[in-house]
């Protein structure tokens, strides 16, 4: 009997210092606290303020993000053609279609595919010429080519390099972009007769060209090469 009753009095010891550390740290009423009722209906009044304190963060901060986030959207664009301008504005419309578009990327592949298409119009090599020319730009190359070829013309040809390119006109046509670009390059070119004589330019010599190249591609195509479709030199 004893024994109970000892236990009985050490486990209502612990209720009251449970209770006690509880009361310590939840506090007590006062009388003087706010119905439950009345704090969503400020909550709901405060929602709207940009400074509210934990619940508004919840919503406002994704927000700022999102505005940062699209201030750097066409920040690429932006470092390369002036805002406003009809180049930006051109820009921005494939950027639209193809986020994947960025103007320095795109002439970084423009120098390139200009130093495959001239080296391989010298060559003759018309395989290549149909994976980086439009049909009609194609046909007009080829028709070069056989037209020499049946001369029995040779041509010596070194590329040196592409000294600028620069991007100079953009747009978009129903789903169809076009890239204009100057490209100012060097190179050693002569054309020889059939009897071996020099008939144009110089094996020796650099020559400095300047054309104007453009450039096109159908946005919802899954082909995400662009091709040449028109050029011509610039005086």
């Amino acid at each position: 009997m004893g024994s109970f009753d000892f236990v009985t009095f050490f486990f209502f010891a612990v209720a009251i210092i449970v209770f006690m550390q509880l009361r310590g740290v939840l506090g007590k009423r006062t009388g003087h606290e706010k119905p439950r009722n009345e704090r969503p209906e400020a909550l709901h009044r405060d929602d709207t303020r940009a400074d509210h304190d934990a619940d508004s963060n919840v919503v406002t901060l994704p927000q700022r993000d999102n505005k940062r986030d699209d201030s750097k959207k066409y920040a690429a664009i932006d470092d390369y053609a002036d805002i406003g301008s009809d180049l930006n504005k051109g820009l921005r419309a494939i950027f639209d279609k193809d986020p994947q578009f960025t103007p320095k990327q795109f002439v970084e592949g423009a120098r390139m595919a200009y130093d495959m298409i001239v080296t391989s119009f010298a060559d003759g090599n018309r395989k290549e010429l149909k994976n980086l020319l439009s049909r009609d730009v194609y046909e007009s190359y080829a028709t070069a080519i056989n037209e020499r070829e049946s001369r029995g013309e040779v041509v010596k040809f070194n590329f040196v390099g592409v000294e600028k390119a620069n991007i100079v006109q953009a747009e978009v046509q129903n789903r169809v972009a076009n890239v204009t670009v100057r490209l100012v390059s060097q190179i050693i070119s002569a054309t020889f007769n059939k009897d071996g004589e020099i008939i144009e330019g110089d094996e020796e010599d650099i020559a400095e060209v300047i054309d104007v190249w453009t450039f096109s591609r159908d946005l919802k195509s899954r082909d995400p090469n662009w091709r040449l479709v028109a050029s011509e030199p610039d005086a």
